[in-house]
């Protein structure tokens, strides 16, 4: 078996509970306990299973999550067996994660994409009913953090726009659709990039998007991010196809649809003409919220816009509590007066 080389000393004794998830190397003969832990084909892996079942978002951030668990018992993704899972391995990384002080959302995530993993081991007759329950048992953890990311300003947003603008290429105008579609319609990325021109109707003003869980929600547009939108089809064309396309150096437009990672290539881009402190692409989405919020927006139609499936979600962008702590905060003054320098005469 590999060495389990990232398990703190502290957690030494804690090896032992991997054993189940580990693939044996030494050439003996394995013990009847060891059989079940042979190889299964990709096809029939609960992992693979559990992932093909989520959102192409989703999917990413709970592989992401399954590929940290590797690491953190000191395997590498293509030797964990996750049939083998069992309750005691998942208390064990439950454990390592608080000892390394992970963040309980972090660490209630992974304990989720793990149960997940552990059910669709059920579902395929890889676990036992009675193991499964007992892994259902285990508790999250709680606490929690401040939010990630940052809400950009009005005039980081205007910078940005301004940035679009200077570019009289194609490219220009797409980055600015971009930042509309995300900074001001709150859009996430893969929300983004997944639309169609059939998801837009010009005449209306609206984007059908397709959000987390295969949800459809309709998206009204202003009249700024709708005119930047405009802008991008005179170029593009209106052909049928990915409403957002890559735009070669040349400046042609290209037939397929943009990626994921060229949102984030391009945005970065764009800070940088702006001089605009980094942000990520979800940062956009938390500004159009947080502004919607600020501005005197209704909670539940919040919600919906977002197409956040709990309104505890939409909570989170809520800033109208913070800026009512800063008031109040000013409220216990103290009488200071700025020191002078020394040796200083009036």
């Amino acid at each position: 078996m590999k060495s389990l080389a990232l398990v703190p000393k502290s957690g030494a004794g804690h090896s032992r509970a991997f054993l189940s998830l580990a693939t044996p190397s030494v050439k003996r003969a394995p013990e009847p306990s060891e059989r079940r832990l042979r190889a299964v084909p990709a096809r029939a892996c609960p992992a693979t299973l559990y992932l093909a079942g989520l959102h192409a978002s989703g999917r990413r951030a709970m592989t992401a999550k399954l590929r940290s668990v590797a690491r953190l018992v000191g395997l590498s993704a293509d030797e964990i067996r996750w049939s083998g899972l069992r309750s005691e391995v998942i208390s064990v990384v439950r454990a390592l994660m608080l000892e390394r002080h992970y963040a309980p959302s972090t660490i209630n995530a992974t304990l989720s994409a793990l149960k997940g993993v552990a059910h669709a081991a059920w579902q395929l007759k890889q676990l036992k009913t009675d193991e499964y329950q007992r892994i259902r048992d285990v508790k999250g953890v709680n606490g929690s953090r401040l939010p990630r990311g940052r809400a950009l300003s009005d005039r980081e947003v205007s910078r940005l726009v301004d940035a679009c603008l200077r570019d009289s290429s194609p490219a220009g105008a797409r980055d600015l659709a971009l930042v509309a579609l995300l900074g001001s319609c709150g859009l996430r990325r893969s929300e983004a990039t997944s639309l169609d021109l059939s998801h837009f109707d010009e005449e209306v003003g609206t984007l059908r998007v397709r959000g987390k869980g295969d949800k459809e929600r309709l998206v009204y547009l202003g009249r700024e991010p709708l005119h930047a939108l405009h802008d991008w089809l005179d170029l593009r064309g209106r052909v049928a196809g990915p409403l957002l396309r890559p735009v070669s150096k040349s400046g042609e437009v290209e037939a397929r649809r943009l990626s994921d990672q060229a949102v984030y290539n391009a945005l970065r881009k764009r800070a940088k003409e702006a001089h605009v402190r980094a942000f990520s692409p979800h940062d956009l989405r938390r500004t159009c919220i947080t502004n919607m919020l600020d501005r005197g927006g209704d909670l539940s139609v919040v919600q919906d816009i977002a197409g956040h499936s709990s309104i505890s979600t939409t909570k989170i962008y809520d800033r109208r509590g913070e800026a009512a702590k800063r008031r109040t905060s000013a409220l216990a003054s103290l009488p200071y007066r700025r020191r002078r320098p020394q040796g200083r005469e009036d």
